[in-house]
């Protein structure tokens, strides 16, 4: 049996943080939570006693430590085949990846320019060309994706697609960065799940500031 620990950093924050936490909470996972705050000035220190990256997120299982919110998603994917973390069609698994891995490595000028801050309030922010160019590729995504499947989800139902695009959800709300009908439709279905309310409640909460995601 697994006994799965996850740190996160702050979650008002934390965009990598969410995505793992936000996969293994609607999927109903066990698992206990530690949340570490990020310190930027001091180069996280506390982060070197659980992370070897000094970064967040990281799962431990047993003796297991698992970093990155990809892999940590890929080995909880594993641990449990029956919960669906994956499309069961092995083309919309392929799909699934490869949109998964986009996010994970791209869409630079999105993040740099908008970073996830649940707590601010949320109006239009002016960005230029690089980080529309990064919108309009999500949105032919969920659009594409939505059409293959139906929805409500990327693949009709929750897997690692839906965690890794999660934290841009929030980003296109705070900084009002589309008025696409699908992204109205998709948002409404991420931020109705009982898992992401449940980490917003406790994101907007947060006494801590991090200055550099103050833009």
């Amino acid at each position: 049996m697994a006994d799965l620990e996850l740190f996160i950093g702050n979650k008002n924050y934390s965009s990598w943080s969410f995505r793992p936490w936000i996969a293994l909470t609607h999927k109903e996972v066990p698992f206990r939570e530690t949340l570490v705050p990020f310190d930027f000035d001091n180069g996280n220190p506390k982060f070197q006693a659980f992370s070897p990256s000094r970064k967040v997120p990281v799962l431990k299982d047993g003796d297991l430590t698992v970093w990155d919110s990809l892999a940590i998603l890929e080995y909880v994917a594993e641990l449990f085949p029956e919960a669906g973390f994956w499309p069961k069609e092995q083309s919309d698994r392929a799909r699934a990846r490869a949109i998964s891995a986009e996010m994970h490595s791209g869409f630079p000028d999105l993040r740099g320019a908008c970073p996830m801050n649940m707590r601010r309030p949320s109006e239009t922010l002016q960005v230029n060309a690089a980080v529309k160019a990064d919108v309009a590729r999500i949105v032919d995504i969920w659009q594409e994706c939505l059409g293959r499947s139906g929805g409500p989800f990327l693949f009709g139902d929750f897997t690692i697609a839906d965690a890794m695009y999660a934290p841009v959800v929030s980003r296109f709300a705070t900084y009002q960065l589309s008025d696409a009908p699908v992204v109205a439709a998709y948002s409404a279905v991420m931020t109705g799940t009982s898992a992401w309310q449940a980490w917003q409640e406790e994101a907007v909460k947060e006494p801590w500031t991090v200055a550099v995601d103050e833009i």
